[in-house]
């Protein structure tokens, strides 16, 4: 006889940020991070390459809080095992969070991770309270051939937080709403800037439904939202999505020696059309005692200073995301190497 679990009393909340490339995922985390809200927070932060920089950009990282890092892979697939036992150390901590927030990688499809949560491998005392996607108002149509992913993404979400509507028009904010309207029955949007949504929201969605998987079970993660009516949008979608690698291409770039931001800002500008993301923590000669963010999204380049480098070594890495194909590794050394500050 299969054993039924029964929800713990004291079940701790966990919310699941999706969301593609380049939305402000990490922002909205941060939001989260720093609000007043009293509660000891948990965080796990996937990101598909094989550094990690979303978790160098959390807020934190370097006091020691709860965040652990899931790199090199995808948490709907081929680390799922990892978020399993991520989930379980965090548990396991003589101080228990009472709520746990999962960043995914942009490439991720929801739909597995939920599947994870809601599997009988999780500990009783985890429930999935909800999944939100943070969608770009700026770039939601870029990038076309990912609009199968993006529309899974929105298609599991619980919530829509539609961020940087300070980059576009009210037209522009109606064409998008107008274009959700046509694909799903329901669901809820909040608009936002700089990821700033209220607390009360963020973090009190309500539990995640379980119908959204439309019947599937742990070992069956390509069953569509019964939400979605683009025809665009295959029920299977995630069969050819599932291995990131096939779709995505990634490269990392890593030196000791300070990059000139100047340079730096000029060779992000240019990167290929095929590129859809780029991120990175800067070791710069301009400022070499404090840390310099890159952040590219679309044609859109941000390159900012943050905190003092403090006891961590001065270092650049930079993670690059593009379509399946499209990175020419030599020609991005190149380029990147240029950028480095003469001596």
């Amino acid at each position: 006889m299969t054993a039924i679990h029964q929800p713990h009393a004291q079940a701790v909340p966990l919310t699941v940020l999706t969301g593609f490339l380049g939305a402000g995922k990490t922002t909205l985390l941060n939001r989260i991070l720093s609000g007043d809200h009293g509660l000891r927070v948990a965080v796990l932060v996937n990101d598909f390459g094989s550094i990690n920089i979303d978790a160098e950009l959390v807020v934190g990282i370097e006091s020691g809080g709860d965040i652990i890092n899931l790199s090199n892979g995808c948490v709907c697939c081929n680390v799922r095992d990892d978020l399993v036992a991520a989930v379980r150390q965090v548990m396991a901590r003589p101080e228990q969070p009472e709520y746990i927030l999962l960043e995914a990688s942009g490439v991720a499809d929801p739909s597995g991770i939920a599947l994870t949560f809601m599997g009988e491998a999780m500990p009783d005392r985890i429930r999935l309270d909800s999944i939100m996607c943070v969608v770009d108002a700026e770039q939601i149509f870029a990038a076309p051939e990912m609009m199968e992913l993006k529309l899974r993404q929105v298609a599991f979400a619980d919530m829509l937080i539609l961020n940087k509507v300070d980059l576009v028009t009210p037209g522009e904010i109606e064409r998008i709403k107008t274009w959700l309207d046509d694909r799903f029955h329901r669901y809820r949007l909040v608009e936002a800037s700089h990821g700033n949504v209220p607390l009360e929201i963020l973090l009190s969605v309500g539990r995640f439904d379980p119908t959204r998987l439309d019947g599937a079970t742990p070992g069956d993660q390509h069953n569509h939202s019964h939400d979605c009516d683009d025809p665009e949008c295959a029920h299977h979608a995630h069969d050819h999505l599932h291995d990131h690698t096939e779709a995505f291409s990634t490269w990392s770039y890593e030196t000791n020696q300070p990059l000139s931001l100047e340079a730096l800002r000029e060779t992000a500008r240019k990167l290929p059309a095929a590129i859809y993301r780029a991120k990175g923590v800067i070791h710069s000669s301009d400022e070499p005692t404090r840390r310099a963010v890159l952040q590219v999204v679309g044609k859109r380049v941000d390159l900012c200073l943050e905190d003092d480098w403090g006891g961590r070594t001065p270092r650049t890495q930079i993670v690059i995301i593009g379509a399946a194909g499209s990175i020419d590794e030599a020609i991005l050394q190149e380029q990147f190497q240029k950028v480095v500050a003469p001596n």
